[in-house]
């Protein structure tokens, strides 16, 4: 199993002033705690409460069904193309390049297996979108479409792009290059989907975009460029299994989901540094940055208190960041706690040669690069604690699926429980269909003339 590192919150490392007495806190927190799990445990099989993704590695059906599908299409696409945003492709794209092969869309034919190139097409940008189907050979591309409610404007207007030029190239056969993910009953894509012929796979109901990694949501794209999708699975039912346990002190998720809430209430530290030791985890931090900020950043309590609460999450790579936010984390504001992710065995052991022995730079000669980012952690950790600034490490013992599987359900269940400790809905995110209902009404939208009336007039002020 994952492990969790917390010594350096403790008062005894980092000081009284910022650190806490983890002891104590365990124990006075022990009681809410076990509540807590156990009350969630017993909420994820009822409906409305937005758990469902709780169960999600339970569900033989849906793994059976990628799996069928990804064997039926293997050796037809040179590529698959992921339309999405948000928790639609930040899921999908943390995992790919945490397993496929460094720079996977580089390699050829020949050392990829076989299998396909994945591209992730995340947001809107006219160059971006542009640029990226000038190279796609769109014939030779699976695409698959993901957004629950098929209203999504940035997914939907890129497959209206995308489906446009398949059928132009392809003529009726352009649907055999279509794969949506969406809801079971209803929306628009599913509307169309059902129209045109898709093939089709279901975001369950109860699972919010940022929990649904686990779901046909991660697991089709993945399944399609060859990852072990049972590998992802099993991690995701033995760290569930772990995570049952109502004792604070076995509990990893629950442990780091109260030093968070209690140094951010009790210390002032409301900033969430991620900062995962390997580049194959960097997109971890783009996901986590959305899990963390979506769920806990709320105005009102689940008493309707108003409480503008949430710790901001900041995304950072080691070592790279080392050289661009340390300096900041050290003698700046001591208002952060910073999460590492070390990886104990790399798929590689890199040797430094031996030469320019007479320079200052001999010393590294003989080592590994496996030794020295190891050493950077290290090095970095003792610094912050130097400065009495809080760090906890989740320690991987190597990147693979069942490892990064338990990361990120390790990372949802601390996400429930602290919303939990802060009293807010975990699961509702009505700051963003705001900006949503705003951008209906901008363009054209039918059903929000009057609310383009009002937004013309502030936009002409704001």
């Amino acid at each position: 199993m994952i492990e969790l590192n917390y010594r350096n919150v403790d008062e005894t490392i980092i000081g009284s002033k910022n650190g806490l007495n983890i002891r104590e806190e365990f124990d006075k927190y022990k009681d809410t705690i076990t509540h807590i799990i156990a009350d969630l445990n017993k909420r994820k099989d009822k409906p409305g409460q937005w758990l469902q993704w709780m169960n999600l590695g339970y569900n033989e059906e849906t793994l059976w069904y990628v799996k069928e599908y990804a064997a039926m299409v293997q050796d037809r696409f040179e590529n698959v193309l992921v339309l999405g945003i948000g928790g639609s492709a930040l899921g999908g794209l943390a995992v790919t390049e945490a397993l496929l092969k460094p720079y996977w869309n580089l390699l050829t034919t020949e050392q990829r297996n076989g299998l396909p190139r994945i591209f992730f097409l995340d947001n809107i940008d006219p160059d971006t979108i542009s640029g990226l189907l000038e190279i796609l050979d769109l014939k030779k591309t699976l695409v698959n479409v993901i957004t629950k409610s098929g209203s999504t404007a940035e997914t939907m207007s890129q497959f209206m792009i995308v489906k446009n030029i398949l059928e132009q190239e392809l003529g009726d056969d352009y649907r055999k290059n279509i794969v949506a993910t969406t809801d079971k009953k209803t929306g628009v894509l599913r509307q169309i989907a059902e129209q045109e012929g898709y093939k089709t796979f279901v975001v369950p109901d109860d699972v919010g975009g940022r929990f649904s990694v686990f779901s046909a949501v991660g697991l089709l794209p993945f399944a399609l460029v060859g990852i072990d999708i049972d590998e992802i699975v099993n991690g995701f039912k033995d760290m569930d299994l772990a995570l049952k346990n109502t004792d604070i002190n076995e509990n990893i998720a629950a442990q780091n989901a109260l030093i968070h809430y209690l140094m951010d209430t009790k210390k002032g530290k409301n900033l969430s540094v991620m900062m995962p030791y390997s580049s194959r985890l960097k997109y971890v931090s783009d996901w986590y940055v959305q899990l963390w900020a979506e769920s806990l950043g709320k105005n009102k309590d689940k008493n309707g208190n108003d409480v503008e609460i949430g710790p901001t999450p900041i995304k950072a790579l080691g070592a790279t960041d080392q050289h661009s936010q340390i300096q900041l984390y050290n003698e700046g504001p001591n208002n952060k706690v910073i999460t590492f992710v070390r990886v104990k065995e790399f798929d590689n052991n890199l040797e430094i040669p031996a030469i320019f022995e007479y320079t200052g730079i001999g010393y590294l000669g003989g080592k590994t690069v496996n030794q020295l980012i190891n050493a950077e952690a290290d090095a970095t950790r003792v610094a912050l604690a130097d400065y009495q600034r809080p760090t906890v490490t989740i320690i991987l013992p190597k990147i693979n699926g069942y490892y990064v599987a338990q990361l990120l359900y390790l990372l949802e269940v601390q996400t429930a429980i602290a919303g939990e400790l802060y009293n807010i809905d975990t699961f509702n995110q009505p700051g963003v269909e705001q900006a949503k209902n705003y951008t209906y009404a901008l363009m054209g939208r039918v059903g929000y003339e009057e609310s383009a009336q009002v937004l013309q007039s502030k936009l002409t002020t704001v």
